[in-house]
């Protein structure tokens, strides 16, 4: 079944294959209603094929849009490292709708899925993103930081020493380039980071701690270093963040 698309504007070129429509996933346990656009969760209640981060994870996202058919007959495939990306798009160029699902936010900002994007493009098929939520962009609008000039970098290293000199890179940076620096790190060890943060960093340089972004228990926490001195972290842990410096 063709997802329903009444809103796009038609290009005659695509007629002979399906689309390819780029889903945000949720950020957490919320329901869809309060973070998604009703043209989101349609669309994605209709398409009966699917590459996913996480096979698992697309399945209870799938489950709480309330599919007009069971999960069990939904074409799911996983975009591996060693998935190949023709295979991963036979259902559009047979005429059918996909859709690409991050575990979390959306598919190839800060996720995987960029390389079967460029594929469909090269292939002719009609790209679509829908509107959901991104962890990076949710950050910077509350972060009170430069939106002009930005960079998003991943997750800082494990390691106490090279986790330190990676932060005072960063720093060096944002002065340097007048730019924010975004960056994420495991839940379990956002305590560590933020002690290290306080331990390297200039006291006049400002930290954000977005957490739980979208979710009821949503955090938000902008302070220069100097201030966040002596503040309980215990309350960050374990609870997914982003990061956000601007020194």
């Amino acid at each position: 079944m063709r997802a329903k698309a009444s809103t796009c504007l038609p290009n005659h070129r695509f007629d002979v294959k399906g689309s390819l429509y780029l889903v945000p996933n949720l950020l957490g346990a919320v329901e869809p209603v309060r973070v998604l656009p009703q043209a989101t969760i349609d669309i994605a209640r209709e398409l009966r094929h699917w590459v996913v981060e996480t096979p698992k994870a697309a399945r209870a996202f799938l489950k709480s849009l309330g599919p007009e058919v069971p999960i069990a007959t939904i074409d799911i495939r996983a975009l591996g490292e060693h998935a190949r990306i023709d295979e991963l798009l036979t259902p559009a160029r047979a005429g059918a709708d996909i859709g690409l699902l991050s575990d979390a936010g959306c598919p190839g900002v800060a996720d995987p899925g960029a390389d079967l994007v460029a594929a469909a493009h090269a292939a002719g098929m009609r790209v679509v993103p829908l509107v959901g939520p991104s962890a990076v962009l949710l950050a910077l609008m509350a972060a009170g930081m430069n939106g002009q000039r930005f960079a998003f970098h991943g997750y800082v290293p494990a390691k106490a020493e090279a986790r330190a000199a990676a932060l005072q890179k960063l720093e060096r940076e944002s002065q340097a380039l007048r730019q924010t620096q975004v960056f994420i790190e495991t839940p379990y060890r956002n305590v560590a980071l933020l002690e290290t943060a306080l331990q390297v960093l200039k006291t006049s340089t400002v930290l954000c701690a977005a957490v739980d972004l979208t979710l009821p228990t949503e955090t938000i926490v902008r302070r220069n270093i100097a201030a966040w001195r002596g503040h309980d972290l215990k309350g960050f842990d374990k609870r997914p963040a982003m990061f956000l410096m601007q020194a």
